[in-house]
């Protein structure tokens, strides 16, 4: 027996299967997106004097390297994530300077 007309063509989306075995993870706070007309390159690294101008340098511990196509469905991907966790947990500010809080306006320790 054959398919109806309507569901020809149309196959239903398949899970993708990971095989998470070999995959190292490690913590970023530092990224940097440079590329080509074929590619883009993100380069994740640690930095470990966020709040100071420093001339130590930062030491790129990940490279991962996608044609644009990748990147932009990455790109939907971590645009829904942050969403649904400000909808969650509040807004996200990016600007350092504007959440530190001064050392006057913090409570007394108890």
């Amino acid at each position: 027996m054959s398919d109806a007309p309507e569901n020809q063509g149309q196959a239903a989306p398949k899970q993708v299967e990971l095989d998470e075995s070999g995959a190292i993870a490690c913590y970023a706070n530092f990224c940097r997106v440079t590329g080509t007309p074929e590619e883009l390159i993100i380069d994740f690294g640690l930095n470990t004097q966020p709040m100071v101008q420093s001339q130590e340098k930062i030491k790129v511990q990940q490279r991962i390297i996608l044609n644009y196509y990748t990147a932009k469905r990455m790109l939907g991907a971590l645009h829904m994530a942050v969403q649904r966790h400000e909808a969650a947990f509040g807004t996200l500010e990016t600007d350092i300077q504007k959440r530190v809080i001064p050392s006057a306006q913090r409570p007394a320790s108890e």
